[in-house]
């Protein structure tokens, strides 16, 4: 894991200077630990007021077993960086748990946190004034965003939603994507995950994968999709899930990591951390300022390359 100074979990100085960029996904671990339920740099400003050049605030959706920190230690103060105003929020967490328990999210049924993301756009339109919001999603997060977009009101004031590593279509047969997802953070091998019905609800074939579905597509018109996937992705399975095409009327844009480089390799969790995925996620956000994206070989899974 690349080092990573104090200054790195800071807030930018009075001056405005940028904020520090670590294109790791393990800063935002390191920023959980060293400041238990808080948010990232560059996060959560509740006076930020969207400029003309960037006039949609970004809320960031974390995926299963993470949280507002841990999930996106790059993307707050990159995005920051950029001149957006940046919002995150930890859901489907257990209910009044304490710390740690309090900082795994994406646990509560996906509608539950689609209801709680509800809450929490509103608030963000209300503080910041915007009509519309644009939203970053990764693995789960995707799910939670889209049912929000598709069945509570968010397909009025979503203007774009960027997914990394999102499952549409669900993801392999329940006992080995609940294999995978217990190895990668380190749970014990059980056939279930008894306090997570989340995690059972992204299976494909199950209810909720075909509610989102309905009508044919998880995507609604007015809003404009980007998916960007990595053939390594080894919870989503196959990674194609994340890649379903748009029906006529919808705006799609499918993006696979290794399409011009063949070399990255990155696999689930580093979507959220790649200097190539987040140049992908700049052009999504901002097409008339489209960013050249890096071909390098990563570390897998913290994106360090």
């Amino acid at each position: 894991m690349a080092a990573i100074g104090l200054a790195a979990l800071l807030p930018a100085t009075a001056t405005g200077a940028p904020l520090p960029v670590s294109y790791d996904f393990n800063t935002g671990i390191i920023a959980e630990l060293t400041n238990p339920n808080g948010s990232l740099p560059g996060t959560n400003d509740w006076s930020c007021r969207p400029s003309a050049k960037h006039p949609n605030p970004v809320v960031l959706v974390h995926g299963g077993f993470a949280s507002q920190q841990v999930n996106w230690g790059v993307y707050g103060p990159l995005l920051k960086n950029e001149g957006y105003c940046v919002y995150t929020l930890t859901y489907g967490a257990i209910p009044d748990a304490a710390w740690p328990l309090s900082a795994i999210g994406a646990l509560a049924p996906l509608e539950t946190g689609a209801a709680e993301l509800s809450t929490f756009v509103d608030r963000v339109r209300s503080s910041t004034g915007a009509n519309k919001v644009d939203i970053v999603s990764h693995s789960q997060g995707s799910l939670t965003s889209g049912y929000y977009v598709k069945f509570l009101g968010g397909g009025d004031v979503v203007a774009h939603l960027v997914s990394l590593g999102g499952l549409w279509k669900g993801t392999g047969s329940g006992e080995n994507t609940l294999g995978a997802l217990q190895e990668q953070f380190g749970l014990p091998n059980v056939p279930s995950i008894p306090f997570c019905p989340a995690c059972t609800q992204a299976v494909s074939g199950e209810p909720f994968i075909a509610e989102l579905n309905s009508d044919g597509s998880p995507y609604v018109p007015g809003v404009q999709y980007t998916n960007i996937s990595t053939k390594y992705d080894e919870l989503v399975i196959p990674y194609t899930s994340g890649q379903a095409p748009g029906p006529p009327g919808t705006d799609v844009t499918n993006i696979v990591v290794q399409q011009g480089c063949a070399i990255d390799h990155t696999a689930h969790r580093g979507l959220a951390a790649t200097r190539r995925v987040a140049a992908f996620v700049l052009t999504a956000l901002d097409p008339s300022n489209p960013r050249s994206a890096p071909c390098a070989a990563v570390e897998p899974n913290s994106g360090v390359g």
